[in-house]
């Protein structure tokens, strides 16, 4: 799935692309095969797509260039600048075994790398390592992180094709980065270093060096890293949870980057004001609060008629799929400039609103239903009774309760309550007298009779 962590990268270097008028180029890197199914895969897609982040060109899938990696792997091997390892698994092991009670680093001995093939038993697997530099060392001058530096003997000759012959990820990235064009990486700071690994590689092949950007990891608000004990970590995860793409984005954007103390920074805004050199070197902690009043803002300034179909692409997707009619949609547009201005997720305002597209009595809630006593149902009923060819307008319906209470000598919160709970079967919801207006004269009095006493 398409960890938050994922989204912010992407977003990162969606952002960057759009703001140099470079290219955002997608790889579903899928060289694992039983974690990348069909269904990860279209959940990666889906997360993109969903958070508004677009790519150039047609989607690279990693696997299917696995004749490239090979060929990459020979050329090295031709060149002098890998060679055939025929190290057994039993062989590794009782090194590594050595090495951990020598209290030394865990790290390929070498054994092959000048030794003749034809020592090799006939027929033996091997696999095909990088002949890496042993001395000095590798410097990443990292966008974000500034030089950073690896001492080549503690990087060892990694793996560039397998036994079976299939390519590792390390190889395939690199080959792929240089045939896609790519220019910048800007990915988590867990891969820094595969940098090191991976610029040793470039340079064996004497390509263009990249420039590379790695950005601090998320943290949960308890500053441990990012793990399931802290809520949500899939983008379908907050789409499902209520939160807008626009949200989302900017919240993203603000988890280790920073444009003074600006707070709400809309994308035409990001996309011009961007750059790598503003992202922070410490890591980011979420804040669901923080999260939560972005999205009451963004849900604010969304149109009416938008936030209507989002309610509707969250009923799709419960379990079972709820359909909006076009009246329930019609009756949440009305409502809407009244309901927004409370809900900080499309859940709560889904929920708010849940009397406006679904008809019929309602069935009170606890403190509904404590408000619905006796005396207010035969208040309700007398009500009723006065409503009689009334415009059936929200002003019309106010002062007719307005007149009855004072008739009554009661005040207008004895008659409103009520109206409210045998209405909505809840105590809160936008004006009453509108929500009345908006349900329509036959549905209204449908509800408000079934509690009449």
């Amino acid at each position: 799935m398409l960890h938050i962590g994922g989204a912010r990268t992407a977003l990162f270097n969606w952002l960057y692309a759009r703001h140099t008028g470079g290219k955002f180029v997608l790889r579903i890197e899928d060289t694992d095969r039983e974690r990348s199914t069909p269904q990860a895969v279209a959940a990666i897609i889906e997360g993109l797509e969903w958070l508004g982040l677009d790519w150039d060109g047609e989607i690279t899938y990693q696997f299917s260039r696995a004749a490239r990696h090979r060929e990459i792997a020979e050329k090295l091997l031709a060149e002098g600048n890998a060679y055939r390892c025929y190290a057994t698994q039993e062989e590794l092991t009782a090194m590594r075994e050595a090495q951990r009670a020598a209290g030394k680093p865990i790290r390929y001995d070498g054994r092959w790398r000048d030794r003749d093939p034809s020592e090799a038993p006939a027929g033996a697997p091997f696999v095909i390592r990088l002949k890496a530099p042993q001395g000095g060392e590798t410097i990443i001058h990292d966008i974000v992180q500034g030089d950073v530096r690896f001492a080549n003997e503690q990087l060892d000759d990694m793996i560039l094709l397998r036994s079976d012959g299939t390519p590792t990820y390390m190889l395939a990235v690199v080959v792929d980065d240089y045939d896609m064009g790519v220019t910048h990486i800007i990915r988590g700071d867990d891969h820094l270093n595969n940098a090191a690994r991976q610029m040793q590689l470039i340079r064996a092949l004497g390509w263009p060096e990249v420039t590379y950007g790695h950005v601090p990891l998320i943290h949960g608000p308890d500053g441990a890293k990012l793990s399931k004990r802290h809520g949500a970590q899939a983008v379908g995860e907050y789409r499902d949870m209520g939160y807008l793409p626009e949200t989302m984005r900017n919240y993203l954007l603000r988890l280790g980057w920073s444009h003074g103390n600006d707070e709400i920074i809309p994308t035409p805004q990001a996309i011009e004001w961007f750059n790598l050199e503003s992202i922070g070197k410490s890591p980011a902690r979420l804040d669901f609060k923080k999260l939560d009043n972005l999205n009451a803002h963004y849900i604010r300034e969304t149109d009416d008629g938008a936030l209507a179909d989002e309610i509707a692409h969250l009923l799709g997707r419960k379990d079972p799929p709820q359909t909006l009619s076009a009246i329930g949609r019609e009756r949440l547009i009305k409502a809407m400039p009244a309901l927004k201005e409370r809900a900080k997720t499309l859940v709560e305002l889904a929920a708010s609103a849940e009397f406006l597209f679904t008809d019929g009595a309602r069935e009170p809630d606890a403190a509904a239903a404590k408000i619905l006593s006796d005396d207010a149902r035969r208040t309700l009923g007398e009500f009723l009774g006065t409503l009689e060819g009334t415009d059936w307008t929200g002003h019309a319906l106010e002062e007719k309760a307005r007149a009855f209470a004072e008739a009554k000598s009661l005040k207008l919160g004895q008659v409103a309550q009520p109206v409210r709970a045998a209405l909505t079967g809840k105590t809160t919801s936008p004006p009453i007298f509108a929500m009345l207006e908006v349900l329509g004269r036959e549905e209204s009095l449908k509800r408000l009779t079934a509690h009449v006493l």
